[in-house]
């Protein structure tokens, strides 16, 4: 019964099995994926859907600052909780890694609401993409 509320569909990136067909994400595998969807996805890119995604995009070319992070968590935070009703968002942080200065490592924590469980993941966003 969970099961099917979590939900199975095409594997994101698309794919291919060994036997020649498309592969599937069940499950926890689906929401990560579209965890992934909808943060990689620019407001307005969708034509028929523009208010789909994250504005964490409008921090291109900022300066990795407490500002940019701030808007940047508030961001993937407010997404999430439009566009996946799966999850619970328990926490979102934005840290700078030292080696790679325009990189922000968005690191999110929810909460399945089908079965409880706590899963976690970190979006790597690109602050200059030419670095």
């Amino acid at each position: 019964m969970a099961s099917d509320f979590l939900g199975a569909g095409f594997a994101f990136p698309f794919g291919v099995t060994a036997r020649g067909k498309l592969a599937w994400a069940r499950a926890e595998q689906r929401i990560e994926e579209s965890i992934y969807l909808i943060l990689a996805t620019r407001l307005g890119e969708r034509l028929m859907l523009p208010q789909f995604g994250c504005a964490v995009h409008d921090s291109l070319f900022a300066p990795n600052g407490p500002a940019t992070r701030t808007r940047a968590v508030d961001s993937v935070r407010r997404a999430l909780v439009a566009w996946e009703p799966r999850i619970d968002v328990l926490d979102v942080s934005a840290e700078e890694d030292p080696a790679e200065p325009s990189l922000l490592l968005l690191r999110i924590n929810y909460r399945i609401r089908a079965n409880n469980a706590l899963a976690n993941l970190v979006y790597p966003f690109y602050l200059n993409e030419s670095s």
